[in-house]
């Protein structure tokens, strides 16, 4: 595991996860929240986020956190292992509100610059229909990719806890 994308609905602890997995490896961590905003959440175009990954991809380690649908094959591409965070959706929308709570008026580690946090119905919406709107086509996808990646789904916290806790 030299290339690892993490993937998987909002709250499902995409960041978290991806700061402990760096840790463990010792290999740096990229947020693409961080790295596709900008301040004030303005948003890249979809060529300029296709464009800043495909100058990660091609180093020799890395991890990078975060969906993004739109470029997600520029990721799934260039990486040896995926890991889908498949939490369910009860549990997503409960650390989305505890994360808006932690980080009230303040901006997270893993956010760009000026971005403080904050819940819009539509992200609590896309939170909502991501098991039917969006698992599908990620499960259909990491099957396709299954013979030639490592394909890692994890499902529940204490799934995702024994993973990084069996890596050396």
């Amino acid at each position: 595991m030299k290339k690892i994308a993490v993937i998987g609905s909002g709250g499902s602890g995409k960041s978290t996860f991806a700061k402990a997995l760096s840790k463990k490896l010792k290999i740096e961590v990229y947020h693409l929240d961080a790295l596709l905003w900008k301040p004030g959440w303005e948003p890249t175009s979809k060529a300029e986020q296709r464009h800043i990954q495909q100058q990660l991809t091609p180093k020799e380690q890395w991890i990078i956190d975060g969906n993004y649908n739109g470029t997600l094959d520029v990721r799934l591409q260039a990486a040896d292992t995926v890991v889908f965070l498949d939490m369910p959706r009860h549990l997503c929308l409960i650390r989305v509100f505890k994360r808006r709570w932690q980080f009230r008026n303040k901006q997270r580690p893993d956010m760009a610059l000026e971005c403080k946090e904050k819940i819009t119905t539509d992200f609590l919406k896309w939170v909502w229909h991501y098991p039917k709107a969006k698992r599908p086509n990620i499960l259909q996808k990491l099957d396709a990719l299954s013979t030639e990646k490592n394909i890692v789904i994890l499902n529940s916290p204490r799934k995702a806890q024994a993973f990084l806790n069996e890596l050396s």
